[in-house]
Protein backbone atom coordinates (compact mmCIF):
# COMPACT_ATOMS: atom_id res chain seq x y z
CA UNK A 1 0.00 0.00 0.00
CA UNK A 2 1.25 3.33 -0.74
CA UNK A 3 0.94 6.48 0.96
CA UNK A 4 -2.73 7.87 0.94
CA UNK A 5 -3.05 11.37 0.74
CA UNK A 6 -6.54 13.78 0.18
CA UNK A 7 -6.97 14.79 -3.41
CA UNK A 8 -9.19 17.81 -4.31
CA UNK A 9 -11.77 17.99 -7.09
CA UNK A 10 -13.70 20.17 -8.70
CA UNK A 11 -17.36 18.55 -9.73
CA UNK A 12 -19.65 19.26 -12.73
CA UNK A 13 -23.19 19.65 -10.37
CA UNK A 14 -26.04 21.26 -12.74
CA UNK A 15 -25.36 21.16 -16.30
CA UNK A 16 -25.51 25.09 -17.31
CA UNK A 17 -28.52 26.07 -19.46
CA UNK A 18 -27.70 29.83 -19.78
CA UNK A 19 -25.15 31.80 -17.59
CA UNK A 20 -22.72 29.64 -15.60
CA UNK A 21 -23.20 30.24 -11.79
CA UNK A 22 -20.11 28.83 -9.12
CA UNK A 23 -23.07 26.71 -7.95
CA UNK A 24 -22.98 24.45 -11.22
CA UNK A 25 -19.66 23.35 -9.43
CA UNK A 26 -18.74 21.61 -6.17
CA UNK A 27 -15.28 20.62 -4.65
CA UNK A 28 -15.02 17.03 -3.69
CA UNK A 29 -12.41 15.54 -1.44
CA UNK A 30 -11.30 11.88 -1.97
CA UNK A 31 -8.34 9.99 -1.41
CA UNK A 32 -5.55 8.84 -3.65
CA UNK A 33 -2.28 6.58 -3.17
CA UNK A 34 1.02 7.75 -4.01
CA UNK A 35 1.37 4.55 -6.05
CA UNK A 36 0.86 3.48 -9.36
CA UNK A 37 -1.39 0.83 -9.40
CA UNK A 38 -0.23 -3.17 -10.27
CA UNK A 39 -0.97 -3.10 -14.10
CA UNK A 40 -0.70 0.40 -15.16
CA UNK A 41 3.36 0.00 -16.68
CA UNK A 42 2.55 2.97 -19.37
CA UNK A 43 1.38 5.47 -16.47
CA UNK A 44 2.38 8.59 -14.58
CA UNK A 45 0.79 10.32 -11.41
CA UNK A 46 0.71 13.70 -11.95
CA UNK A 47 0.82 16.39 -9.60
CA UNK A 48 -1.37 19.25 -11.07
CA UNK A 49 0.55 22.81 -10.28
CA UNK A 50 -1.24 25.21 -12.54
CA UNK A 51 -4.86 24.69 -14.52
CA UNK A 52 -5.29 26.45 -17.36
CA UNK A 53 -9.24 28.06 -17.62
CA UNK A 54 -10.52 28.65 -20.72
CA UNK A 55 -13.85 29.98 -22.55
CA UNK A 56 -14.57 27.06 -24.20
CA UNK A 57 -14.99 24.79 -20.80
CA UNK A 58 -18.84 26.09 -20.51
CA UNK A 59 -19.85 24.80 -23.80
CA UNK A 60 -18.73 21.34 -22.61
CA UNK A 61 -20.67 21.76 -19.28
CA UNK A 62 -24.19 22.63 -21.58
CA UNK A 63 -24.74 18.35 -22.40
CA UNK A 64 -24.84 19.67 -26.34
CA UNK A 65 -23.85 17.77 -29.53
CA UNK A 66 -20.53 18.95 -30.16
CA UNK A 67 -17.43 17.06 -31.75
CA UNK A 68 -15.96 17.42 -28.29
CA UNK A 69 -17.17 15.21 -25.31
CA UNK A 70 -19.36 17.45 -22.65
CA UNK A 71 -18.71 16.63 -19.10
CA UNK A 72 -20.90 14.39 -17.06
CA UNK A 73 -22.65 15.46 -14.01
CA UNK A 74 -21.31 14.58 -10.58
CA UNK A 75 -17.79 13.72 -12.27
CA UNK A 76 -14.42 15.98 -12.43
CA UNK A 77 -14.51 19.11 -14.73
CA UNK A 78 -11.78 19.20 -17.40
CA UNK A 79 -9.05 21.59 -18.24
CA UNK A 80 -5.77 21.92 -19.81
CA UNK A 81 -2.81 20.92 -17.96
CA UNK A 82 1.24 21.14 -20.06
CA UNK A 83 1.19 17.09 -20.88
CA UNK A 84 -2.71 16.96 -22.20
CA UNK A 85 -5.99 16.70 -20.79
CA UNK A 86 -6.52 16.83 -17.19
CA UNK A 87 -9.39 17.97 -14.56
CA UNK A 88 -9.85 20.63 -11.92
CA UNK A 89 -8.19 17.76 -9.36
CA UNK A 90 -4.79 18.11 -7.39
CA UNK A 91 -3.79 14.49 -8.40
CA UNK A 92 -4.40 12.69 -11.61
CA UNK A 93 -3.36 9.19 -13.07
CA UNK A 94 -2.43 9.80 -16.35
CA UNK A 95 -2.05 6.24 -18.90
CA UNK A 96 -0.91 7.12 -21.92
CA UNK A 97 2.26 5.91 -24.42
CA UNK A 98 2.26 9.03 -25.93
CA UNK A 99 1.45 12.96 -24.75
CA UNK A 100 1.16 15.57 -26.84
CA UNK A 101 2.15 19.50 -25.70
CA UNK A 102 -0.68 21.65 -25.78
CA UNK A 103 0.40 25.59 -27.35
CA UNK A 104 -1.67 28.00 -28.98
CA UNK A 105 -0.07 28.29 -32.32
CA UNK A 106 -1.12 30.90 -35.13
CA UNK A 107 -0.12 30.71 -38.91
CA UNK A 108 -0.75 34.04 -40.63
CA UNK A 109 -0.05 35.22 -44.56
CA UNK A 110 -0.73 38.85 -43.25
CA UNK A 111 2.06 41.21 -45.37
CA UNK A 112 3.34 44.39 -44.48
CA UNK A 113 0.82 47.40 -43.91
CA UNK A 114 -2.20 45.01 -43.78
CA UNK A 115 -4.62 45.71 -41.21
CA UNK A 116 -5.33 43.62 -38.33
CA UNK A 117 -8.19 43.55 -36.14
CA UNK A 118 -8.14 41.04 -32.75
CA UNK A 119 -11.24 40.73 -30.54
CA UNK A 120 -11.38 39.62 -27.04
CA UNK A 121 -7.61 41.30 -27.36
CA UNK A 122 -6.58 41.00 -23.74
CA UNK A 123 -7.13 37.78 -23.44
CA UNK A 124 -5.08 34.79 -23.53
CA UNK A 125 -4.85 34.04 -26.52
CA UNK A 126 -5.70 37.96 -28.22
CA UNK A 127 -2.81 39.95 -26.15
CA UNK A 128 -0.67 37.22 -28.61
CA UNK A 129 -1.68 37.80 -31.92
CA UNK A 130 -1.83 41.55 -31.94
CA UNK A 131 1.84 41.25 -30.90
CA UNK A 132 2.87 38.94 -33.65
CA UNK A 133 0.95 41.42 -36.14
CA UNK A 134 2.57 43.76 -35.01
CA UNK A 135 6.13 42.15 -35.38
CA UNK A 136 4.88 41.27 -38.87
CA UNK A 137 4.95 45.43 -39.89
CA UNK A 138 0.66 45.24 -39.31
CA UNK A 139 -1.47 48.13 -38.80
CA UNK A 140 -3.40 46.29 -34.92
CA UNK A 141 -6.38 47.16 -33.43
CA UNK A 142 -7.66 45.30 -30.58
CA UNK A 143 -11.08 45.74 -28.42
CA UNK A 144 -11.83 44.63 -24.62
CA UNK A 145 -13.84 45.72 -21.77
CA UNK A 146 -16.27 44.42 -19.52
CA UNK A 147 -20.04 45.63 -18.64
CA UNK A 148 -18.93 47.97 -16.11
CA UNK A 149 -17.52 51.38 -16.91
CA UNK A 150 -14.65 51.42 -14.33
CA UNK A 151 -10.54 51.96 -14.16
CA UNK A 152 -10.14 48.39 -14.74
CA UNK A 153 -11.38 47.68 -18.18
CA UNK A 154 -9.61 51.24 -18.68
CA UNK A 155 -6.50 49.32 -17.27
CA UNK A 156 -7.19 46.70 -19.92
CA UNK A 157 -7.61 48.85 -22.66
CA UNK A 158 -4.60 50.60 -21.72
CA UNK A 159 -2.75 47.72 -21.51
CA UNK A 160 -3.32 46.47 -25.28
CA UNK A 161 -1.41 49.74 -26.06
CA UNK A 162 1.16 50.36 -24.11
CA UNK A 163 2.33 47.27 -23.00
CA UNK A 164 1.65 45.23 -25.92
CA UNK A 165 1.89 47.74 -28.50
CA UNK A 166 -1.32 47.95 -30.60
CA UNK A 167 -2.00 51.05 -32.57
CA UNK A 168 -4.94 51.40 -31.22
CA UNK A 169 -7.91 49.87 -28.83
CA UNK A 170 -11.37 50.22 -27.73
CA UNK A 171 -13.55 49.30 -25.13
CA UNK A 172 -16.50 47.35 -27.04
CA UNK A 173 -18.79 47.57 -24.32
CA UNK A 174 -18.90 51.77 -25.11
CA UNK A 175 -19.80 51.37 -28.45
CA UNK A 176 -23.38 51.29 -29.17
CA UNK A 177 -22.81 50.64 -33.06
CA UNK A 178 -19.66 48.34 -33.85
CA UNK A 179 -20.29 49.22 -37.41
CA UNK A 180 -19.48 52.42 -36.57
CA UNK A 181 -16.34 51.63 -34.55
CA UNK A 182 -14.95 49.66 -36.94
CA UNK A 183 -15.35 52.62 -39.59
CA UNK A 184 -13.11 54.26 -37.29
CA UNK A 185 -10.41 52.31 -36.55
CA UNK A 186 -10.63 50.93 -40.07
CA UNK A 187 -11.72 53.76 -42.61
CA UNK A 188 -10.13 51.56 -45.51
CA UNK A 189 -11.40 48.36 -44.09
CA UNK A 190 -10.16 45.46 -42.31
CA UNK A 191 -7.48 42.88 -43.94
CA UNK A 192 -7.98 40.32 -41.29
CA UNK A 193 -9.49 39.34 -38.45
CA UNK A 194 -9.12 37.27 -35.57
CA UNK A 195 -12.51 36.63 -33.82
CA UNK A 196 -12.82 35.40 -30.19
CA UNK A 197 -16.24 36.63 -29.64
CA UNK A 198 -19.02 35.93 -33.02
CA UNK A 199 -22.26 37.21 -32.89
CA UNK A 200 -22.78 40.60 -33.46
CA UNK A 201 -18.83 41.72 -33.67
CA UNK A 202 -18.63 39.42 -36.52
CA UNK A 203 -21.63 40.46 -38.00
CA UNK A 204 -20.24 44.03 -37.95
CA UNK A 205 -16.60 42.98 -38.91
CA UNK A 206 -17.92 41.57 -42.31
CA UNK A 207 -19.35 44.73 -43.11
CA UNK A 208 -15.86 46.42 -43.11
CA UNK A 209 -13.71 43.45 -44.31
CA UNK A 210 -11.67 44.53 -47.64
CA UNK A 211 -11.34 42.27 -50.50
CA UNK A 212 -9.75 38.77 -50.16
CA UNK A 213 -9.64 39.72 -46.21
CA UNK A 214 -9.51 36.62 -43.91
CA UNK A 215 -11.20 35.85 -40.95
CA UNK A 216 -9.74 33.01 -38.08
CA UNK A 217 -12.25 31.93 -36.14
CA UNK A 218 -10.79 30.72 -32.82
CA UNK A 219 -13.77 31.49 -30.09
CA UNK A 220 -17.23 32.86 -29.53
CA UNK A 221 -17.61 34.16 -26.56
CA UNK A 222 -20.21 35.99 -26.61
CA UNK A 223 -22.51 33.21 -28.23
CA UNK A 224 -20.98 30.68 -24.38
CA UNK A 225 -22.88 32.89 -22.13
CA UNK A 226 -26.08 33.72 -21.07
CA UNK A 227 -28.03 32.85 -24.43
CA UNK A 228 -30.75 30.13 -24.26
CA UNK A 229 -30.27 30.31 -28.49
CA UNK A 230 -27.12 30.97 -30.22
CA UNK A 231 -26.77 34.16 -31.93
CA UNK A 232 -26.74 34.07 -36.30
CA UNK A 233 -24.37 35.76 -38.32
CA UNK A 234 -26.84 37.11 -41.34
CA UNK A 235 -24.55 39.21 -43.66
CA UNK A 236 -22.84 36.18 -44.99
CA UNK A 237 -23.33 37.75 -48.65
CA UNK A 238 -20.29 40.09 -47.87
CA UNK A 239 -17.96 37.03 -47.45
CA UNK A 240 -18.89 36.42 -51.25
CA UNK A 241 -18.74 39.71 -52.39
CA UNK A 242 -15.50 40.54 -51.00
CA UNK A 243 -13.84 36.78 -51.50
CA UNK A 244 -13.86 36.87 -47.47
CA UNK A 245 -11.66 33.48 -46.17
CA UNK A 246 -13.35 32.19 -42.91
CA UNK A 247 -11.20 29.15 -41.27
CA UNK A 248 -11.74 27.42 -38.03
CA UNK A 249 -8.67 27.31 -35.68
CA UNK A 250 -8.29 24.55 -33.12
CA UNK A 251 -5.32 23.50 -31.47
CA UNK A 252 -4.88 20.17 -31.77
CA UNK A 253 -4.56 20.59 -35.36
CA UNK A 254 -1.16 22.63 -34.91
CA UNK A 255 0.86 20.26 -32.85
CA UNK A 256 3.09 19.00 -35.07
CA UNK A 257 4.13 22.78 -35.64
CA UNK A 258 5.13 22.88 -31.89
CA UNK A 259 8.60 23.10 -32.84
CA UNK A 260 8.63 25.64 -35.47
CA UNK A 261 6.82 27.87 -32.58
CA UNK A 262 9.33 27.35 -30.34
CA UNK A 263 11.89 28.33 -32.67
CA UNK A 264 10.13 31.64 -33.10
CA UNK A 265 8.87 32.83 -29.71
CA UNK A 266 11.63 31.77 -27.67
CA UNK A 267 14.02 34.39 -29.32
CA UNK A 268 11.03 37.17 -29.10
CA UNK A 269 10.75 36.52 -25.51
CA UNK A 270 14.63 36.76 -24.48
CA UNK A 271 14.63 39.68 -27.06
CA UNK A 272 11.31 41.22 -24.94
CA UNK A 273 9.80 42.05 -27.97
CA UNK A 274 6.95 39.98 -26.85
CA UNK A 275 5.51 39.71 -23.42
CA UNK A 276 2.39 38.59 -21.74
CA UNK A 277 0.73 38.76 -18.73
CA UNK A 278 -1.36 36.16 -16.77
CA UNK A 279 -4.20 36.12 -14.23
CA UNK A 280 -3.58 33.73 -11.36
CA UNK A 281 -6.23 32.82 -9.01
CA UNK A 282 -4.66 30.75 -5.66
CA UNK A 283 -6.26 27.52 -4.67
CA UNK A 284 -8.14 25.04 -6.07
CA UNK A 285 -11.02 26.16 -4.38
CA UNK A 286 -11.06 29.09 -6.39
CA UNK A 287 -11.54 27.13 -9.86
CA UNK A 288 -15.21 27.90 -9.49
CA UNK A 289 -15.16 31.74 -9.21
CA UNK A 290 -12.11 32.20 -11.91
CA UNK A 291 -13.99 30.29 -14.37
CA UNK A 292 -17.10 32.31 -13.21
CA UNK A 293 -14.94 35.40 -13.74
CA UNK A 294 -13.84 34.74 -17.23
CA UNK A 295 -17.57 35.42 -18.40
CA UNK A 296 -18.25 38.14 -17.03
CA UNK A 297 -14.60 40.15 -17.95
CA UNK A 298 -13.05 40.08 -14.87
CA UNK A 299 -9.83 38.49 -15.99
CA UNK A 300 -7.00 39.74 -17.79
CA UNK A 301 -4.22 37.92 -20.05
CA UNK A 302 -3.92 34.49 -19.37
CA UNK A 303 -6.00 32.74 -15.94
CA UNK A 304 -4.75 30.34 -14.17
CA UNK A 305 -5.36 28.68 -11.06
CA UNK A 306 -2.34 27.89 -9.25
CA UNK A 307 -3.04 24.33 -7.44
CA UNK A 308 0.16 23.96 -5.84
CA UNK A 309 3.55 25.99 -5.27
CA UNK A 310 5.55 22.44 -5.44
Amino acid sequence: MGEEISNKQVILSNYVKTSVKESDMSLRTSKIQIKIPSGCDDAVLVKNLYLSVDPFILSLMKNQELDLPSFTLDSVCLVFILLGNAGFVTFILIVSEKQQLEMYELETENQRGETVYVSTASGAVGQLVGQFAKIAGCYVVGSAGNKEKSAFTLMKVDLLKNKFGFDEAFNYKEEQDYNAALKRYFPDGIDIYFDNVGGKMLEAVLNNMRLNGRVALCGMISQYNSLEQPEGVHNLINAIVKRVRMEGFFTSDHYHLYPKFLEMVVPLIKEEKITYVEDIAEGIESAPGALFGLYSGRNVGKLLVLVARE
